[in-house]
């Protein structure tokens, strides 16, 4: 019996309405399952998603179901760069979430296949797969090709900062950046936020094994979401829900793929956020823990030197999770119905890995040059949590794409209460190197906590800065973010936080390996933490917090978000 069967008795306009819509009689009585996508001309991660879900379709048919396609289109980090759309970025994970909820929960549906492929709209996807707690598969959208010479969309920070600097680039140079920085559809390939957050669909065993970052143009990709349609029956059928794959100990093994790939800092936002959906709570410690055990072995930029579409071809997350096996838990329930292991040894069985060698040779590449092998890897982990009085509930720095140099680092704080402002200084050669930039005002809260890439691209372009700047902020940012730059500084400006109240001037310090993060000086001299906090004091009588007035999605976000070491949800 399909879950809408009491539902229809009630009311004859429900079967007259979908009738009305091109279904039939047959239909209303067969299992019945929502396709979502993000499907729209956003941006090139979800231009192609109808496709993908037509494939579902077909899947579902095949199996006796009968799919209802859904869209709520997500919006792009890159195309909000520099301007107040960047704001609205984070709150659309919410409130696409909030519309996968809507849709799953106005009829009962017997189970849901979700697509996206991008920063926000994959946790979007997996926090609404949690709270509705039906059946379901997620299928990533697949990873953008490369652009010429191995390059990708985020040359765009080397051609921006030259564009505002007179003299400094020729039109040919701005349009051939333009016509190849996005040569196909799909997420871009480098392991930004949308390229972690599909391998942590995967890695939570949300995903099918091996569909996290296929190329997106390949046949691959609708190989994987026609068998993610038949899945979704087969989920159906057992009553496989979220809850049973989502454990603590999925959790884990996510966390200890991230720590080995080199995954954005997003990650530490998307990943509570999920588990706060089933009532768990990620403590950020659990990272701490985590990173300095496990290898980093994806050489993946920007933390590595390719891109995405070879990491798939040397295996992917099945090839890391095979190499990490004895950190993982093999147990775990994944939406196929059987455990990591069984996944594991079926992607064997079925030459999965053999075949992704013989793409990568078409590159002159090997697998050991993509994914490091155990024995050879030189660094552990990706990702820090550092604490300290600037800081006292934490903030997040990826070490794995920053300077060795640079991760640890003392200098004079150089303060501003928005991106713009800071951007501005390093374009027009205001910053000099040894300082750190202070960016606040930019948390959840404060103004939906936008992240702060324009201005990371501007330093690490610029010769005279990179590797001697760094940049703190209660921001957040681009999976891409390369150099010394520490973000989600908890508590944020906007609640009060200690980041409110550091002047220019001020002395700070941090070091990733201590994980520590501090004001060591008041107005240029060394002090002790007592006297830094005398100061603090003083200035928390004295120093009005700065307030933004907003409306709508955007009011709503900053009234209500959660500290961004909490996942900054609501």
């Amino acid at each position: 019996m399909i879950r809408s069967s009491k539902e229809r008795l009630l009311w004859a306009q429900f079967d007259a309405l979908q009738l009305g819509s091109g279904w039939d009689e047959e239909d209303i009585e067969k299992p019945q399952i929502l396709v979502e996508d993000v499907f729209g001309d956003s941006h090139p991660g979800s231009v192609h998603l109808n496709q993908v879900s037509e494939q579902v379709a077909y899947g579902i048919y095949e199996k006796g179901g009968k799919p209802g396609h859904f869209h709520v289109t997500d919006i792009c980090d890159g195309c909000a760069q520099g301007h107040d759309g960047m704001n609205l970025i984070l709150a659309s994970r919410e409130v696409i979430c909030d519309m996968v909820e809507m849709h799953a929960g106005y009829v009962p549906w017997d189970g849901m296949v979700l697509s996206s492929s991008c920063d926000k709209s994959i946790p979007a996807h997996l926090k609404a797969m949690a709270r509705v707690n039906i059946p379901a598969v997620f299928v990533p959208g697949g990873s953008m090709r490369p652009g010429p010479n191995q390059t990708t969309s985020l040359v765009a920070g080397d051609i921006s900062l030259r564009q505002k600097r007179k003299d400094a680039i020729t039109p040919a140079e701005i349009r051939n950046y333009k016509r190849t920085g996005c040569p196909s559809v799909g997420a871009c390939t480098f392991m930004g936020t949308a390229s972690t957050m599909q391998c942590m669909a995967e890695a939570l065993g949300l995903a099918l094994p091996g569909s996290a970052l296929v190329p997106a143009t390949m046949s691959e990709l609708q190989f994987f979401a026609r068998r993610a349609g038949r899945t979704i029956m087969e989920l159906v059928r057992r009553n496989i829900r979220p809850i049973d794959i989502l454990t603590p100990q999925a959790f884990r093994n996510a966390i200890i793929v991230h720590s080995a790939i080199g995954g954005s800092t997003n990650g530490l936002i998307h990943l509570p956020a999920i588990a706060k959906e089933l009532g768990m709570e990620l403590d950020p410690e659990l990272f701490n823990e985590i990173n300095p055990k496990i290898p980093h072995i994806g050489n993946i930029n920007p933390s590595g030197k390719h891109l995405t579409e070879s990491f798939w071809f040397a295996g992917g997350i099945p090839r890391v999770q095979r190499m990490l096996a004895d950190y993982l838990d093999l147990d775990v329930m994944t939406v196929t119905g059987k455990t990591l292991g069984e996944n594991l040894e079926e992607l064997e069985k079925n030459s999965f890995f053999e075949t992704g060698e013989g793409y990568l040779h078409n590159y002159g590449l090997q697998v050991e040059d993509v994914i490091t092998p155990l024995e050879t890897t030189e660094e552990m982990g990706s990702i820090a949590v550092l604490k300290g009085n600037l800081a006292p509930e934490g903030a997040v720095v990826k070490y794995s794409a920053c300077e060795k140099s640079m991760r640890s680092h003392k200098g004079r704080a150089v303060v501003f209460d928005c991106e713009e402002d800071a951007h501005a200084a390093v374009v027009n050669n205001e910053i000099n190197p040894g300082e750190i930039l202070v960016i606040r005002y930019e948390g959840p809260r404060g103004s939906g906590m936008p992240e702060m890439l324009m201005t990371t691209e501007a330093i690490v372009c610029d010769h005279r800065l990179n590797g001697h700047v760094s940049l703190i902020t209660d921001g957040r940012f681009s999976g891409a973010t390369r150099g010394a730059a520490i973000g989600h500084v908890s508590p944020e400006a906007a609640v009060g936080g200690p980041i409110a109240y550091v002047k220019t001037g001020d002395i700070l310090a941090y070091d990733v390996e201590k994980r520590t993060i501090n004001i060591v000086g008041i107005a240029g001299e060394e002090c002790t933490a007592e006297a830094v906090e005398t100061v603090m004091a003083q200035r928390r009588n004295e120093m009005v917090l700065k307030k933004r007035a907003y409306k709508g999605v955007l009011k709503r976000y900053t009234e209500m978000a959660d500290s961004a070491m909490k996942g900054a949800g609501y």
